[in-house]
């Protein structure tokens, strides 16, 4: 796998990939305002396909959680999102796509903790960050989803 800065082009296959209910959740909309953010991101591929993404700090909070201290600021720690493509999830590539991102974040940024966000109800991916070493450190509510922030100790 590899990492490149996000291109539009990249940027508008993401904006298009469709999830299956009820990850349907994380299913992007196609506004500028969208694509202007996931420019911000990283882009996974494997060889020449593009399979995932990734985003560092604010943007990979939940703003409402952001808004009522569900993220304490601390040094040593850095917040991160990601999202792979539709037709790979679920087929236990999850643990090699998570950790190779993990280890690119730590190699950059030099952390003792990451922190992440994930919706409750998406119990598939709270049983892989359990595997992967994160522990819930609290939950909140926004826009009728619960939501529960986990943090990984490196």
């Amino acid at each position: 796998m590899l990492i490149k800065k996000m291109n539009k082009k990249d940027a508008k296959k993401i904006i298009n990939w469709k999830y299956e209910p009820p990850y349907d959740f994380y299913n992007m909309d196609d506004t500028e305002e969208s694509l202007q953010e996931l420019l911000q991101y990283k882009a996974v591929f494997n060889g020449e396909e593009l399979i995932g993404f990734y985003c560092v700090g604010p943007f990979a909070q939940v703003p409402i959680g952001r808004d009522i201290g569900s993220y304490p600021d601390a040094e040593d720690l850095l917040d991160l999102g990601f999202g792979m493509k539709p037709g790979l999830t679920g087929q236990g590539f999850g643990f090699t796509f998570i950790s190779f991102i993990i280890g690119e974040v730590q190699q950059k940024y030099n952390l003792n903790k990451i922190r992440l966000t994930v919706a409750e109800f998406n119990k598939r991916a709270i049983a892989l960050y359990k595997k992967l070493g994160f522990k819930t450190q609290t939950s909140f509510m926004a826009n009728d989803s619960a939501f529960l922030v986990m943090v990984k100790e490196l």
